[in-house]
């Protein structure tokens, strides 16, 4: 018997079915012969877009492989401690300055803001330093936090303790190691010393033992906490 839903017979529903996909052709084959300008356009568009990204891609891996070239020798010439001629130098190489302004959005790039920076702080010129370093792209990693421990010492260096003090321990939370994040809190504790900001300091102090029991500076924590403890109730 057949369902009281079915109102067609199986050969009036597949001829309906056949009479819709004609009809559907029809329009499409219509659209298609009437807009044939505009589909094209649109397919030409899809080809330029993908080709275009495959060509951006391409230079982007070019430029990284450039830059990663030319920032190669300025890095013995940084590590020697010739920070002005790492910074642009006479004798050919590119300096970290012409890196930056040639490649600064691939990671050497990004990298030459950091020694550029850094240059600029051991050379005692502050201010480039800071602008230099907030322009630098920090991750979380070793570079990410040596790049907020160089803007914490900029900080400190002009009196401004308390943001030392917060960079230092933002420093100490990008890179959580034994070998980096205890003197991160060190640096942080002090200048909270020197902010009057003694409960803070006495915190940071804290989390080396807490958390970084086997470091070496573990050792020295209870001296910094008692000296802390000592200025609070000279003032």
């Amino acid at each position: 018997m057949p369902s009281v839903f079915e109102t067609k017979s199986k050969p009036e529903r597949k001829q309906h079915r056949e009479s819709r996909l004609i009809t559907m052709y029809a329009r499409v084959w219509q659209f298609f012969d009437q807009n044939s300008g505009l589909v094209y356009g649109v397919l030409a568009g899809l080809v330029v877009l993908v080709l275009g990204g495959a060509g951006y891609i391409y230079y982007q891996n070019q430029q990284a492989q450039q830059a990663a070239e030319a920032l190669a020798p300025v890095q013995s010439t940084f590590a020697e401690g010739n920070y002005e001629a790492a910074l642009g130098t006479g004798q050919g190489q590119a300096g970290l300055l012409e890196v930056i302004e040639d490649y600064g959005s691939t990671p050497a790039g990004n990298l030459a803001r950091l020694l550029a920076a850094d240059a600029y702080y051991n050379l005692e010129q502050y201010d480039k330093a800071l602008g230099t370093i907030e322009a630098y792209e920090a991750g979380e990693d070793l570079y990410g936090a040596s790049a907020r421990a160089l803007e914490a010492a900029i900080y400190e260096n002009r009196g401004d303790f308390e943001q030392a003090a917060a960079l230092y321990m933002d420093a100490a939370e990008l890179y959580p190691t034994k070998e980096s994040a205890p003197q991160y809190l060190i640096d942080a504790g002090r200048n909270f010393e020197a902010a009057s900001s003694y409960d803070q300091a006495i915190n940071a102090y804290r989390r080396i033992e807490e958390e970084y029991s086997d470091a070496d500076a573990v050792a020295e924590v209870p001296r910094y906490i008692a000296r802390a403890r000592a200025r609070s109730k000279a003032e």
